[in-house]
């Protein structure tokens, strides 16, 4: 392998020979340890296989986000990208040692069986997952269109879970940067920027250009579940909202090429644009560096829940067979000089997990950073929204269940087709609750108590989840996706929040603002 000998060649031209001697040595008890396994252990080992190993292992012991990303893994991606495979459209983290889901695609096929995030797997087709690296997990999600997983799941509390299992057929999923956008109101457009992938600020701008000409004069912007993606795309949509010269975020590092300032380079088409965001505990990376800059320079006022807390910079290095190491090369810091990377030092990968969305270490928080107006912000543990929010529950665990033999469907399905085709009956659907309980979720209860054989009662909140669930698929089926998105935002309590603080966002945006704690 020639990545570590260029290592090597470098030490032995800074260090003196003494400690050159000892890398080289450490770098020989590696190969020696190899060779003991492959010639002496009981079963047949795979040189590769313990070389892949090695790495991982190395790679594992220096912080959370680098990671090692074998030539046939690289295959199986490229032949996804490609359209050749389908997936499931789910994403896993780390929580206490568990796999547990991060965010599930709109629409997708997991989507469509009632998963949601914070749902804990336990097996892929009958075989435990105990153990199993996360990314090999997702990996086995990727297979032929059309073929069918069986995913077997646990919901609620650990010590008293609910399980079930749900079987899902493969299929391409879309997953656009911009997942949607449209108008709240007759002059409040919303984009939900889902990743920051390569066409993330093209699409950006002209959802953008596209909302201002409709009429919208204000704009909600949702990262909330934004893992991050390319932070080319978080300045480049950034550099939208604010004028020339700003600074976006800054980088530092060891070597010398990672130090640099990220500044607009021109004024931003959108820099007078009234700006609210929308972050939650799945916002990370990229879509934590674009809100940090936002909240920094008061151009923005965020609304939700703490993000996930990482702001560290990743680059492919190629390794001489065609495998490839992500390594960490630099951390991320806001405008105001706040980094916002929670601690991983003497934490295991599940236990830095676990913390997303949580406060960070005492010493990290104590410090403050004045934003440009004077509000007090810390560093540490994520960004804190300037308004916080409580959870929204989910759908409770037999949902899946029933999701699974299509009763939700075959419900919203039939009162949906009966809907009128106009406009008048969309608006009158958009806000009846009390029609929604009456037609759907009622006759859904029942279905469930009598094909399913269990006693479902449903609390208030899970029936609100239920009820809501029910009516986006029957204003899906009668008027379209669209419409779906419009009653999904009319019911969400971020938006609604959003919404009301527009009256006042430059009296928040001039002094009130959080205190990190």
């Amino acid at each position: 392998m020639r990545a570590p000998l260029i290592v090597l060649g470098l030490l032995f031209a800074v260090a003196p020979q003494s400690s050159a001697q000892t890398d080289y040595q450490h770098v020989q008890r590696l190969s020696a340890a190899l060779n003991h396994i492959r010639s002496n252990h009981m079963d047949s080992v795979d040189y590769g296989d313990l070389v892949d190993a090695a790495i991982w292992g190395a790679v594992r012991s220096l912080d959370p986000h680098s990671y090692y990303l074998p030539r046939r893994t690289a295959a199986l991606e490229g032949r996804l990208a490609s359209g050749e495979l389908g997936e499931i459209g789910l994403d896993l983290e780390d929580v206490d040692g568990v796999p547990t889901v991060l965010s599930v695609v709109p629409d997708g096929p997991a989507d469509k069986k009632g998963i949601a995030p914070g749902d804990r797997l336990v097996a892929i087709n009958d075989t435990t997952v105990a153990g199993v690296d996360l990314r090999d997990l997702e990996y086995a999600f990727i297979g032929a269109k059309g073929d069918r997983i069986t995913l077997s799941l646990e919901r609620g509390n650990r010590l008293e879970p609910q399980p079930y299992r749900v079987r899902i057929k493969r299929d391409h999923v879309e997953r656009p940067s911009i997942q949607q956008f449209n108008l709240l109101d007759d002059s409040t457009g919303y984009v939900w920027l889902g990743e920051f992938g390569d066409d993330a600020a093209e699409s950006m701008e002209r959802a953008l250009r596209e909302l201002t000409r409709r009429g919208a004069r204000r704009v909600v912007l949702d990262l909330r579940g934004n893992p991050g993606g390319r932070v080319d795309m978080s300045i480049a949509i950034a550099s939208l909202f604010f004028p020339k010269g700003t600074v976006v975020f800054r980088t530092e590092g060891r070597k010398e090429d990672v130090v640099e300032d990220f500044v607009t380079e021109k004024d931003g088409r959108f820099r007078e644009l009234p700006l609210i965001g929308l972050i939650d505990e799945r916002s990370a990376s990229a879509s934590e560096a674009l809100a940090g800059s936002l909240q920094d320079h008061d151009r923005a006022l965020l609304i939700g829940r703490r993000s996930f807390g990482k702001a560290l910079m990743q680059a492919p290095f190629r390794l001489p067979r065609g495998d490839m190491l992500w390594l960490t090369i630099g951390r991320v810091i806001t405008p105001g000089g706040r980094f916002i990377q929670r601690r991983y030092r003497g934490l295991a990968g599940a236990q830095y997990r676990s913390f997303a969305g949580r406060t960070g270490a005492e010493a990290d928080t104590s410090e403050t950073f004045p934003t440009d107006a004077g509000r007090v912000m810390r560093g540490g543990g994520g960004i804190v929204p300037d308004l916080e929010l409580g959870l929204v529950r989910s759908a409770p665990v037999w949902y899946a269940a029933a999701a699974d033999s299509s009763y939700p469907q075959a419900i919203a399905d039939s009162v949906g087709f009966a809907l009128d085709e106009s406009e008048a009956a969309f608006a009158a659907w958009l806000n009846a609750p009390d029609r929604w309980r009456q037609e759907l979720l009622t006759p859904f209860l029942e279905r469930v108590r009598t094909r399913l054989a269990v006693s479902v009662e449903p609390d208030s909140s899970e029936a609100a989840a239920i009820t809501l669930m029910l009516a986006r698929r029957a204003a899906e089926v009668r008027w379209g996706r669209e419409a779906a998105a419009r009653l999904r935002q009319r019911h969400d309590p971020a938006i609604i929040a959003a919404l009301a603080a527009f009256a006042r966002l430059d009296q928040l945006l001039a002094g009130s603002g959080t205190d990190g704690n």
